[in-house]
């Protein structure tokens, strides 16, 4: 891992990672729709552990040391501010030689490559091996998530609309028709009235025209419109 963060170094602008075995793996750039998709994930973890507190989120950018000796950078992931808080800073500033708590990949149209299905199953499985309380590798093409325990067989679930992470995880769900770019994602308000409103929104005076629109921070946290 030391002789690798040399060579990330002398190499800032490719995107590597590194096998348990030593090996060095060549990540290609996601194309634009994938970017959208890591980038809307990211937000959404972010409301959560803003409002939940006590845990740290990072992109795709952030490569983590694993116990094993690999490095590996998940498209999207969590750990628990009390184990991020342990570290010293130096390490915070390099690998955080940790596996994250929960991490989430997003697999690419084709099975070609380090972000092909294969390769992001035998990542998923180096997380799991290596402690992640929970993995979820998504298939946009197919609109399918393989859900990864801590130990075990992953789970399947076709045609999937909404995800919960357990308790491990209080409340944190992932309503998947914006990471598939439905386009009707962003249109939940409209079949919303006033009466449907709750807390401000109920009573504001614009609530007929926005019906709830403003707030939807309070639909993705709390399932409901209104504040």
């Amino acid at each position: 891992p030391e002789q690798f963060e040399l060579v990330c170094a002398e190499n800032r602008d490719a995107v590597l990672e590194l096998s348990a075995d030593g090996r060095l793996i060549q990540m290609s750039p996601t194309g634009s729709e994938t970017g959208a998709r890591n980038s809307r994930l990211v937000m959404r973890l972010l409301l959560w552990a803003d409002a939940q507190g006590g845990w740290k989120v990072f992109d795709s950018s952030s490569g983590f040391r694993l116990p094993d000796g690999s490095v590996l950078s998940p498209d999207a992931s969590l750990v628990r501010l009390e184990r991020w808080q342990a570290l010293t800073p130096e390490q915070r500033r390099s690998f955080a030689p940790l596996c994250p708590d929960l991490v989430v990949e997003l697999a690419s149209a084709t099975d070609d490559g380090p972000r092909g299905l294969s390769a992001l199953r035998r990542k998923m499985a180096a997380y799991q091996a290596n402690g992640a309380r929970l993995g979820w590798l998504l298939l946009p093409e197919q609109r399918a998530v393989e859900v990864w325990p801590a130990s075990g067989e992953p789970q399947r679930i076709d045609q999937a609309e909404l995800l919960d992470a357990g308790p491990e995880f209080p409340g944190l769900q992932l309503a998947l028709a914006e990471i598939w770019n439905d386009p009707n994602a962003f249109a939940y308000n409209r079949q919303f009235d006033k009466s449907m409103l709750q807390g401000a929104c109920r009573d504001c005076a614009w609530g007929e025209i926005c019906r709830g629109g403003c707030t939807w921070t309070a639909q993705t946290l709390l399932g409901r419109p209104g504040v």
